[in-house]
């Protein structure tokens, strides 16, 4: 068992939960909207933007925050200018983000870039500071008054984009805005949770939820509560086996989703 400082304990365990919630809560609109594969090249984007900062020994915050806006601002336009399908381009783009983390991270200098590398992949309870609360605080305030403020035109847009956009709803407007909110998101908890596992917390909690409710209000109230359940049980579980605390997080999530589908009232329903 590893023992911290109560500061450095507490710092962590109020990342944890803020992290689990603005990933999961993403989640709900990622998952919903089929932007599976969007947010999984973002997340690689963040990865990338976040070595590229450590290489230049700048903030890779701000770089992670950078790669993942510019990241949205290609796949939408040049989706539609290119007449490419978006799968194409995300595999585009997934696969030149890696390159360019791994390029990066070769190029971090002296005894310092396998410990580095190392906390970029796959997170550390070390790398959250102050700054970093500060941000997923922020953020977690945003989307609170995001979804309140325009909870009926995300129903819509999620529900059916083009019927929405013949009833005079901003679909684009609403679309970018979950992209950049999940850049946001997957930037911000980069630290914690490490840029190879990232997404997973974004996906597994609110597919955990999809097992057990139908209403969007119940699976947007779930969602958030199981990913701060996993990250703080996968906290628990880096403390108890020093095991990397990104993927401990991404174990957690994993098992509660393999739970979940087993005891998923609607696989019941449908047999």
């Amino acid at each position: 068992m590893i023992e911290l400082p109560l500061v450095l304990l507490l710092t962590s365990i109020f990342g944890a939960v803020l992290a689990g919630f603005v990933c999961s809560v993403m989640g709900v609109f990622v998952v919903r909207m089929n932007l599976s594969s969007i947010g999984f090249a973002m997340s690689h984007a963040a990865f990338a933007g976040a070595a590229f900062g450590v290489m230049l020994t700048t903030d890779p915050l701000i770089s992670a925050v950078v790669f993942s806006f510019g990241t949205a601002l290609i796949l939408g336009p040049l989706a539609e200018k290119a007449r490419l399908q978006s799968n194409v381009i995300i595999g585009f783009l997934f696969s030149v983000m890696i390159a360019l983390a791994f390029i990066f991270l070769n190029f971090i200098p002296g005894q310092a870039a396998r410990g580095t590398a190392l906390r970029i992949l796959w997170g550390s309870v070390f790398a959250l500071g102050y700054n970093d609360l500060i941000f997923l605080l922020m953020l977690s305030f945003l989307l609170i008054l995001f979804v309140t403020l325009f909870y009926k035109e995300l129903l819509a847009v999620m529900f059916h984009r083009k019927l929405a956009e013949s009833s005079g709803v901003n679909t684009k407007l609403f679309y970018f805005a979950v992209l950049f909110f999940t850049g946001f998101a997957v930037s911000l908890s980069l630290r914690l949770v490490g840029g190879l596992l990232v997404f997973a917390l974004i996906i597994n909690p609110t597919s955990s939820a999809y097992q057990f409710f139908y209403d969007f209000k119940k699976i947007l109230i779930a969602s958030p509560l199981i990913g701060i359940s996993s990250c703080l049980l996968g906290f628990l579980l880096s403390l108890s086996t020093d095991f990397p605390i990104g993927a401990s997080i991404v174990v957690v999530s994993a098992i509660i989703f393999a739970l979940s589908i087993g005891l998923s009232p609607k696989r019941r329903k449908g047999k």
